[in-house]
């Protein structure tokens, strides 16, 4: 069996299509350069998780964005 890495970079806005195609093209480029691997070979795929299925530190991101607004406004 043989296995393919699977990388996961998450960025906060959605990203545009130009911008999409720019990672896709980044990305082949970095696993080249970085693993030697075969561009013709290499796959990128971009899920795109809706911000409320995402989480950090016990928070969906909405509410991790509100606590932390909440924050700032009491400094």
């Amino acid at each position: 069996m043989r296995l393919k890495p699977n990388r996961q970079v998450g960025p906060h806005e959605a990203p545009t299509v130009e911008q999409k195609k720019e990672l896709i093209a980044g990305a082949t480029d970095l696993l080249v350069r970085v693993l030697g691997k075969n561009p013709a070979t290499t796959s990128v795929i971009i899920e795109e998780v809706p911000p409320e299925n995402w989480g950090i530190g016990g928070l969906n991101t909405p509410e991790r964005g509100k606590r932390e607004a909440g924050e700032k406004e009491k400094a």
